[in-house]
């Protein structure tokens, strides 16, 4: 990567250390290097009136005057979009914390290293700097009332989409995970934001959750009849689950559609499975008795008690994108996932890494053992009539 075109600024109070990093950024290719002592200089340099712009800022935590934190932070306010990195004489672990910091107040972070900052970890930071998309206005996208949403499922408007689950050591295909989409006659297909707050204050979503459980089993029976054998998730409310016919009707839905339970698998948040109701843990049992999977989904974004997870006979454990994405150059990220991974390792279910978008992040999950990916740098939901030739391309590249 040329990064001559690139501003870099370095924010460092220690005399060297300053040096070295310059030095290092000049091996690497840069010319135009910035280089500043202390916080309040370094926020000069983000002014509208400041040239050049700064493309990539690196920036020590433990500046003087306008220390890091409060640099971060200052950044932020301003909708800074220069692509940081953060360095300090501090352990991973609180790194990490700074890290996490940084992302929630909206920087745009490339990592963080530790100092002393190492030739090779810097230079892969930068390696993954992409310039800031131009500012888009997005018109928020209409909205819909219950009534409106349920004359659109009684017309048989909405429809499953389906994103493929890749088992990592083979390539080949484990299945499909089924999302909602709304095909609207006059503004095209919708996603969930559309129609699920109108659904949920109603407390009807089991109306969309049957709608897609209807097809995607009739779906599911098509692609058997093609040749393709997959398995369908579908992400089901706990109150659909939990509603006393759920067990009878959809027995007899796989049986009027001829499709097996061990094709099917169910997906709940991790929030609603992990509990201590009696009832709703029976429902998951028979579920599974019956030869239903069943996947606890978002893993990492609740507050999990491992002694409740245990309990769940689930099958699979869904990471949250947020531990997948960037997990590959950010250590303290890549150790929670590999925590993650072993915690369904130990339990001896399968994992299912969400939202991979890079060949790093894909590369990375099968160093660490996780049993299947989904994301876009595999596939964006599709209509099920394009899963056929979607197979027919990826399967060119494995088998």
């Amino acid at each position: 990567m040329d990064i001559a075109h690139l501003h870099f600024l370095v924010a460092e109070g220690d005399v060297r250390e300053r040096k070295t990093l310059c030095d290092t950024l000049g091996s690497l290719g840069a010319i135009q290097i910035t280089e500043v002592p202390d916080g309040h200089t370094a926020l000069r340099c983000f002014q509208d009136a400041y040239t050049p712009v700064v493309n990539i800022a690196i920036i020590d935590v433990a500046l003087s005057g306008m220390d890091g934190l409060e640099l971060i932070r200052s950044l932020a306010a301003m909708n800074c979009r220069a692509r940081v990195i953060i360095i300090g004489a501090l352990e991973s672990n609180l790194l990490f914390t700074v890290e996490t910091m940084a992302q929630a107040y909206g920087l745009d972070l490339l990592g963080t290293l530790t100092k002393p900052v190492q030739d090779g970890p810097l230079k892969e930071l930068i390696q993954h700097y992409l310039p800031p998309a131009p500012p888009s206005i997005r018109k928020p996208g209409p909205t819909f009332t219950f009534t409106q949403v349920g004359e659109g499922l009684q017309a048989r408007q909405f429809e499953p989409y389906f994103q493929p689950k890749i088992k990592l050591d083979t390539g080949h295909i484990k299945g499909l995970e089924v999302f909602a989409r709304w095909v609207h006659p006059e503004h095209g297909v919708l996603g969930p934001s559309s129609f699920i707050d109108a659904l949920e204050q109603n407390n009807r979503i089991d109306f969309l959750d049957w709608c897609m459980i209807e097809q995607s089993v009739e779906r599911c029976r098509q692609f058997q009849e093609q040749g393709l054998p997959v398995e369908i998730s579908i992400n089901v409310a706990p109150e659909t689950l939990a509603h006393p016919a759920f067990m009878q009707q959809i027995s007899a839905c796989v049986e009027r559609h001829g499709v097996m339970p061990m094709y099917l698998t169910f997906e709940m948040p991790e929030s609603s499975v992990l509990t201590n109701d009696p009832s709703f843990l029976e429902r998951l049992v028979r579920l599974r008795m019956a030869g239903y999977g069943l996947a606890i989904d978002d893993y990492g974004t609740g507050r999990s008690n491992l002694q409740l997870l245990a309990r769940v006979p689930f099958t699979e454990l869904k990471i949250d994108r947020s531990f997948v994405d960037g997990a590959s150059r950010r250590r303290a990220l890549g150790t929670v996932l590999s925590s993650c991974l072993g915690l369904a390792k130990s339990l001896d279910r399968e994992s299912c890494a969400v939202g991979v978008e890079t060949r790093q992040d894909w590369d990375f999950l099968q160093g660490l053992g996780c049993t299947y990916a989904q994301g876009y740098h595999i596939a964006r939901p599709m209509q099920a009539e394009s899963f056929p030739g979607w197979v027919k391309d990826w399967m060119q590249f494995f088998d």
